[in-house]
């Protein structure tokens, strides 16, 4: 069902998967220290300005889609081929798919950190900047989430051809 190299192509998932909680619990604990939780609260956290991009949505992203939608996506290239019976589509896919993922889960979280930090510094000392640097917040968030969204969707893909295609035969009759 898969070969060797397959398998161990997939061990990139796992990696990213285990650095994207850690990182993500780190985020967490550093967040809940009264000097930066305060500075947080200051900046807007967790419900708009600045500290919203730091606190949930860079934590939220990294711990739900880096550390556990990448799991899934690993898992369910390594579990298909066993409990289908059938091939995976494209090895070609399951590397896009990895690939735009990780782009955009960690060209997201480093523009919601850069960002919230830039723009809670300025809101604090230098507010008539905030819009200059919101200026290029968008197009720059765009492109991250964009990497994400094509992630999903060749994985997305590549799952629903490998449904739709053969069973192999692997093993001889019963």
């Amino acid at each position: 069902m898969h070969s060797l190299s397959d398998l161990r192509r997939l061990v990139k998932f796992f990696i990213v998967s285990a650095t994207s909680l850690f990182i993500g619990a780190m985020h967490g604990m550093l967040q809940v220290f009264p000097p930066i939780r305060a500075w947080l609260d200051s900046i807007g956290s967790p419900y708009g300005g600045p500290g919203h991009m730091i606190d949930p949505l860079a934590h939220a992203h990294m711990n739900l889609v880096g550390g556990v939608v990448t799991l899934a996506m690993g898992t369910t290239y390594y579990l298909l081929p066993r409990l289908s019976g059938k091939r995976i589509y494209s090895q070609r896919l399951v590397q896009h798919s990895f690939w735009w993922l990780f782009i955009g889960v960690y060209g997201f979280y480093t523009t919601q950190m850069v960002f919230g930090i830039w723009e809670g510094y300025l809101m604090l000392h230098d507010r008539s900047a905030m819009t200059h640097a919101h200026h290029f917040y968008g197009p720059i968030v765009a492109v991250a989430g964009t990497c994400m969204a094509v992630g999903f969707m060749v994985y997305f893909s590549n799952i629903v051809l490998t449904l739709m295609g053969p069973v192999e035969s692997t093993r001889a009759e019963d």
